[in-house]
């Protein structure tokens, strides 16, 4: 009997392969951008609707698109491991081969964290006050960081007061979240209610993020990438204004992928948005300074750094990614891959020194 269950099981998965029903795919998102909880089932189908849109499959009636994307370069090096440069850029996170920020821009960073405490919903400090974090950005983004919620609240060491609410969502890209009135930000505060939490209670994002289907090389993707994640940045200290900090991850290893959604070298260079976005606020733009004038923008810091090359193990941590850790479009990570980061977010916020300090308990 246990074999005819697995057997009938299988044989639904097959089904389930061989056809989308295009029109439940898009229920289900409709109720997802709205803010409603679908169940794991629905997630799952939904993730392989995307993907095979991704992919080029369309509902009947429509033409196949197939993309094939150009053969990733094999001699990338991870950006914390740069001694040389890549196109007339230096390493390091933080440019000039430091993967630490200037002595000003880290007292500048101490300085908003010094301000985050327990707020109530109307902002106002609390004993028994929320410290919410929340993320901003795309499909790969809600993945990991899904993944990444419920591994630090079973860890002892995540302070009761941290709230994680997972505001990223699946096809919104950089470009989508870069107006005011955009959809993902009405999305992200539905699932801030749902949580029991308010815009007033957010403190601290971890941004993410990528275009879809770019074109153009470097680097101009890659400033167009930096000016979206400029124009997300203000906003989310519009939207939440007692946003203290910012912390940005570039995108992990697109080796694999099997469409031009995002492949390399895109992936790879889009460090390099993050990195130019944080260098314009070490220089004196984006003012996260209340001393100097009006805050436009939170505190921007590096999160942890993802990417790696495929199979080569970074120096630091050995971190590899394989094919079969990833989706099958090679572009959005498989389950092993999503752990991955999510271990990857547990260990920098409670080891991180711009992290731990309202992280940890």
């Amino acid at each position: 009997m246990k074999i005819l269950h697995i057997l009938i099981a299988g044989f639904a998965v097959l089904a389930q392969a061989e056809e989308i029903d295009w029109q439940r795919a898009k229920e289900i998102h409709q109720r997802r951008q709205k803010g409603e909880i679908i169940t794991g089932e629905e997630t799952k189908y939904l993730d392989e609707a995307m993907r095979r849109r991704v992919a080029g499959e369309r509902p009947a009636g429509q033409a196949q698109v197939l993309r094939n994307p150009v053969p990733p370069p094999k001699d990338l090096t991870p950006l914390t491991e740069l001694a040389g440069e890549y196109k007339g850029q230096a390493g390091g996170l933080y440019g000039g081969g430091k993967n630490e920020p200037t002595a000003e821009h880290a007292a500048l960073a101490r300085k908003a964290i010094a301000k985050i405490h327990p707020l109530d919903k109307d902002g106002n400090p609390a004993p028994d006050g929320k410290i919410v974090f929340m993320s901003i950005g795309m499909s790969n983004t809600t993945q990991e960081f899904s993944e990444f919620v419920p591994l630090a609240n079973a860890d002892d060491r995540k302070a009761a007061s941290v709230v994680l609410v997972d505001s990223a969502q699946g096809a919104k890209d950089a470009t989508a979240w870069a107006t005011a009135d955009a959809m993902p930000w009405k999305v992200a505060e539905l699932r801030l209610r749902s949580f029991g939490v308010s815009p007033e209670q957010v403190q601290v994002v971890w941004i993410k993020q990528a275009l879809m289907s770019p074109q153009k090389g470097f680097p101009a993707e890659t400033e167009r990438l930096r000016d979206r994640l400029r124009e997300i940045v203000i906003l989310a200290k519009q939207k939440y204004p007692n946003l203290r900090v910012a912390f940005l991850s570039s995108r992990i290893y697109a080796g694999y992928a099997k469409s031009r959604l995002n492949p390399e070298p895109y992936a790879y260079e889009s460090a390099f948005a993050v990195r130019w976005l944080i260098e314009e606020q070490i220089k004196g733009g984006l003012n996260a300074d209340a001393e100097k004038g009006e805050v436009k923008a939170p505190v921007l810091l590096w999160g942890p750094y993802l990417w790696t090359n495929g199979l080569t193990p970074r120096k630091s941590d050995g971190l590899t990614y394989a094919e079969n850790e990833m989706a099958d479009d090679g572009t959005h990570p498989g389950m092993p891959a999503r752990i991955k980061v999510a271990k990857q977010l547990l260990d920098f916020f409670t080891t991180n020194a711009f992290a731990k300090p309202w992280f940890v308990k």
